[in-house]
Parts: structure tokens; C-alpha cells; sequence
């Protein structure tokens, strides 16, 4: 099933170390929400797997969380149904329970990306919707002249998308997700024309990735970009980003009909 870190967080990041400031920088962006809500049609029941502090779960809906780590289930609000805690390999539900389920930002965390979403399928009688990220257009992001182990890092744990669409059957859709300007969820991208957040080391933070770079690159890039930014060297080669509206990046909706 994979490792798991000592608050039951199931991927390759610990969750209890780094999961305490998801709730501060990780909100949800209602412009990303509406996609997913959207795509989640009329159903009544959702499964939200890998659920973390509650984000994009919507409220006029039933709604069932499951989170594997203490530390995220803990930063649920209190308006929303506490998680169970389980992992998307092993969902503790009959089969059809659901009309629909869904999973953001989470895939690139399991431990067996085909057996979590034949899971989904099982469990769900209508769309499954997965929020993710394409590894092939990472690149795109000016982060990478910067900081390219972290976009490395980002790429190699996020799974192809025709690898989530051959697992979710023969009639699946994929849609590109535009990252607005002022982006309340604080992913890396996120920051595509804000780069002086990226210097708030608890932005980094709830940004899973910069704990696959040491020390040396981080501390490398903060000094880099800091001394770009003065200088305005940041704003002459990459300048465009803070005046675009929308960001197409790497962001994929992922959506697989029965």
C-alpha cells in the first residue's frame, strides 16, 4: 500500500510536517470550483477522496470526505462532515454507493493510481471528477528557470493524464483549467504573475514539491529570485504574467462518465 507517515498520510509528502499551513495558503479558488461542481452534475451524493481540509467540496450537496492524514482531517472546517479515514486503494463502500465522486490535487499522492480510481469507479454511479496536474505542461511555468528541481519533482510524481483516462474507462473528457491571476489556492502555479509569494517560505510550504529539493536549491532560488526582483530582471523577462488575466498552465479536469 505504500508508506505511511506517522499521522496516516499515505503518499511520498508527510502531511503532518508540512499539512499544518494548507489551510491558511490551500483555498479554495471558486473559479477552479465551479469547473469541478459543474462536472459533477446533478448528483446528489459526492465522494470526495484524499478530501484534505475540505476544499472544492461543494455545499449543496451530501457530501462524504476521506483522508488518510490526521494532520489535514484535523484542518477541516467546522461547517463541513469530519473525514473517515481511509485511502482511495481501499474505500470502505459498497459498490454504486455514490451518484458521483472526486479528487483534487491528490492522485499524484497515492500509492496505486490505477487500483484508487477502479476504487472511484466502483463506489460511484455517475461522473468521477479528478483535479490535477498535466506533468508535460509543467514546464510552461516561469518557476522552472528557478527552481527546476521542484518542477522536476512535480513532474515525475504527477501521473500522465491518459493514464488517469485509460483507468476511468472509454468515456472520459479532459478539460484545461485556467489559473486566474488572483488564485486563492496557493499551488505553485498559482503564483504565476505574484512571484513574491513564492519568497514566503510557508507559501513553499503547502506546496508539496519543495520537499523534494534540498536545502541548497531553495536557499539558491530565494536568493535569485529576491535579487532578480529588485534588480527588475524578474519583470523584464517575465514581466507579462502580472498584467494576464488567466493562466493556461498545467491544470487538468479530468472527468470519466460510467
Amino acid at each position: 500500500m505504500g508508506p505511511r507517515h506517522n499521522d496516516g498520510s499515505a503518499g511520498d509528502a508527510n502531511y503532518g510536517a508540512i499539512g499544518g499551513v494548507y489551510a491558511r495558503y490551500r483555498r479554495p479558488e471558486p473559479r477552479i470550483a465551479a469547473f469541478i461542481h459543474r462536472a459533477l452534475g446533478e448528483a446528489r451524493t459526492v465522494l470526495n477522496v484524499g478530501a484534505g481540509p475540505g476544499s472544492y467540496e461543494p455545499a449543496d450537496r451530501t457530501v462524504t470526505a476521506v483522508e488518510p492524514s490526521a494532520a489535514m482531517r484535523v484542518q477541516r472546517p467546522s461547517h463541513l462532515t469530519p473525514a473517515i479515514e481511509a485511502v482511495a486503494e481501499d474505500l470502505p463502500f459498497t459498490d454504486r454507493h455514490f451518484d458521483a465522486s472526486m479528487a483534487t490535487f491528490t492522485v499524484h499522492q497515492w500509492s496505486d493510481l490505477g487500483r484508487g480510481l477502479l476504487e472511484m469507479r466502483r463506489v460511484t454511479r455517475g461522473p468521477v471528477v479528478i483535479l490535477t496536474s498535466d506533468p508535460d505542461d509543467l514546464d510552461h511555468f516561469w518557476l522552472g528557470g528557478y527552481a527546476p528541481g521542484v518542477i522536476a519533482a512535480e513532474a515525475r510524481r504527477y501521473p500522465p493524464i491518459p493514464m488517469i483516462a485509460s483507468a476511468l474507462g472509454s468515456n472520459v473528457e479532459v478539460h484545461s483549467v485556467p489559473i486566474p491571476l488572483d488564485c486563492a489556492d496557493g499551488f505553485n502555479e498559482a503564483y504565476y504573475g505574484r512571484p513574491e509569494m513564492l519568497l514566503d517560505p510557508m507559501a513553499r510550504q503547502a506546496c508539496s514539491a519543495w520537499t523534494f529539493v534540498d536545502r541548497r536549491e531553495t536557499d539558491g532560488f530565494v536568493r535569485a529570485l529576491t535579487d532578480d526582483l529588485a534588480s527588475g530582471a524578474w519583470d523584464a523577462k517575465f514581466g507579462y504574467p502580472r498584467r494576464q488575466p488567466e493562466f493556461d498552465g498545467s491544470l487538468r479536469l479530468v472527468v470519466g462518465q460510467p
